[in-house]
């Protein structure tokens, strides 16, 4: 079987169509490339905050303008400021926490208070665990004071450069303002997209996507201040310095999915050094909870933007921190997701076959 030439034509044509439509997806991507991190952020706020920006926009009689002047200094001040002022405070005090890291080494570890020993059973037992490693030939002290020195050395290679972060931070308020000015706009060409793209089916994909991210945006947003915030009281009602800073480096951990008690821990040890038995003791109430809300309150408020299996969502979140960073919170979630709802209507639209 022999191709005409008109064949041979057409299949030229498509074949260089595809090239050119690849090269112009490249060298968009490409361009677009310094600004893509803060384009998926703030396209996660907006997704995540668009009915309260309504409500706002509501509030102020109905003018946009007000209203996307209102969530912008809102996201300034709840999510921007503080990260900026945990960093920048950290890199200011650089100088004592070297100093108090190459010092670790140099001390020794407080002994356990007389009523944590005097726990009937595992008292004996812990107390006896305690001084081993308290007084052995090489201290917990000894063994951390490297591992510290090199976490410190990271972060602050992380956060030196203070002007690229805040570069980042504002192109993200930029972008999200663009977007909550235009969203009915931008929201009606994603959805006429994927109508184009797979019809009803498509169109499905695009909300539920957006569902999604509201929902993942509202457990782990949500999960981290209320973490955050409980943390942040305990270590105020216990008299730790530096309580708001903390608080919000706290609020960083529990975006990462790294929990509150990288610094509610250290603070209940500290507590305890100081020989502050009854404030290590009730901040160390507030450690517990806090490090535990959060298997309460996370699934609640996800299965609430969208109702979707909280296992597939759980390894959204996990697979796409793992992969992708901290946005890959919002990244792995949505995909699974529609993955999942697609594969979910292919498979219910199967015409009913022969009885196996």
């Amino acid at each position: 079987m022999t191709l005409n030439k008109s064949s041979t034509s057409d299949l030229t044509r498509v074949v260089l169509q595809i090239l050119w439509i690849v090269i112009l997806i490249v060298a968009c991507f490409w361009i677009l490339r310094p600004f893509l991190l803060s384009l998926i952020w703030a396209i996660m706020i907006v997704l995540a905050t668009w009915p309260f920006m309504l409500k706002v926009e509501a509030w102020l009689w109905n003018k946009r303008g007000l209203a996307v002047a209102a969530m912008t200094a809102a996201m300034l001040i709840l999510f921007i400021l503080p990260c900026t002022l945990a960093i920048m405070a950290i890199i200011d005090n650089a100088d004592s926490i070297a100093a108090g890291v190459k010092s670790l080494s140099q001390q020794a570890l407080p002994a356990l208070p007389g009523w944590l020993s005097g726990i009937p059973i595992a008292g004996p037992k812990l107390a006896a665990a305690w001084e081993s490693v308290r007084t052995g030939p090489e201290g917990v002290s000894a063994r951390l004071a490297p591992y510290a020195g090199k976490l410190l050395t990271w972060f602050l290679s992380q956060a030196g450069s203070i002007g690229i972060i805040a570069l980042q931070f504002l192109l993200t308020v930029i972008i999200a303002a663009i977007l909550y000015a235009s969203g009915e706009r931008a929201s009606t060409a994603v959805v006429r997209f994927a109508y184009r793209l797979g019809g009803d089916r498509g169109e499905e994909a695009a909300l539920l996507a957006a569902k999604t991210v509201r929902g993942v945006a509202l457990g782990v947003v949500g999960t981290a201040l209320v973490q955050s915030l409980l943390g942040g009281v305990g270590l105020a009602v216990s008299g730790v310095p530096a309580a708001a800073v903390l608080t919000a480096v706290m609020f960083m951990l529990c975006i990462a999915q790294l929990g509150p008690s990288l610094v509610l821990v250290p603070s209940v040890i500290w507590l305890y050094w100081s020989d502050s038995t009854v404030w290590g003791t009730v901040l160390l109430v507030f450690t517990v909870l806090a490090s535990t809300l959060d298997n309460l309150i996370r699934p609640i408020l996800i299965k609430k933007g969208a109702n979707l299996p909280l296992l597939l969502i759980f390894a959204g979140v996990i697979g796409g921190l793992a992969s992708f960073g901290i946005v890959g919170l919002f990244i792995g979630p949505v995909v699974l997701s529609v993955t999942y709802r697609l594969l979910e209507e292919w498979v219910g639209e199967t015409d009913a076959g022969p009885t196996p």
